[in-house]
């Protein structure tokens, strides 16, 4: 389960401190997902990223199966995002001189799993999102879309228990939009895990299912 409790972020600013999220809570179980909506400047990416271990609350906590991310030193929490937490991102982050089952098995050899198991999963989500024939295309050969559902299956390729996904198709057309949607609900209730997208688009939000609003840092009901 993630519980998310409490969390306030703010910055410090000549004028005093800027309150980006003020006490936002909510819980997610195992195999739900969640779109969270909201106008620019609201504080979705920040949400995001404290969910995801990547920016720490000023105050408040965040359990992901009870484990607290901010408990350790920076290794331990890079370790802990790795093994328990999947990020897609607006934009795709491939490397661009490896092969696209090259991108996906790329956190599997951060950790130090690139084993063949690994290797096997990564081919086997390249043929879930509808990229067989493309595995061992480079990401200059891809299309926007193509590229965006690589970066799908990377995060998905060490099972994690949560996956987040900030603006995934913001940069895509509306067909492509609903393709990696679709890939990102099903493969997360596939796996059990939980699914959280950061989005502007109704259309995206409503492929979602629940949906919750951030308005001035706070997330109404």
């Amino acid at each position: 389960m993630l519980e998310v409790a409490g969390i306030t972020k703010t910055y410090p600013t000549a004028a005093g401190g800027l309150r980006v999220l003020d006490d936002v809570s909510l819980t997610l179980e195992p195999g739900r997902q969640l779109a969270i909506m909201g106008p620019s400047g609201s504080g979705k990416s920040t949400l995001l990223a404290i969910m995801g271990g990547l920016d720490e609350p000023t105050a408040g906590r965040v359990r992901l199966d009870g484990v607290d991310p901010f408990a350790g030193d920076a290794a331990a929490r890079a370790a802990f995002r790795n093994r328990r937490i999947g990020f897609v991102f607006q934009e795709h982050y491939l490397l661009a001189g490896c092969t696209a089952v090259d991108n996906v098995v790329l956190p599997a050899l951060a950790a130090g799993r690139a084993s063949a198991d690994v290797i096997a999963r990564a081919g086997r989500l390249l043929e879930r999102v509808g990229l067989a024939e493309r595995m061992a295309h480079m990401p200059d050969e891809l299309s926007g879309g193509e590229r965006q559902r690589v970066a799908v299956a990377r995060a998905l390729v060490l099972a994690p228990r949560l996956l987040l996904a900030d603006e995934p198709t913001g940069q895509l057309d509306s067909r492509s939009s609903a393709q990696v949607t679709d890939l990102l609900v099903e493969l997360a209730a596939e796996s059990g895990g939980m699914l959280v997208i950061v989005t502007h688009s109704a259309e995206v939000a409503r492929r979602v299912g629940h949906v919750r609003h951030l308005v001035d840092g706070r997330l109404e009901p």
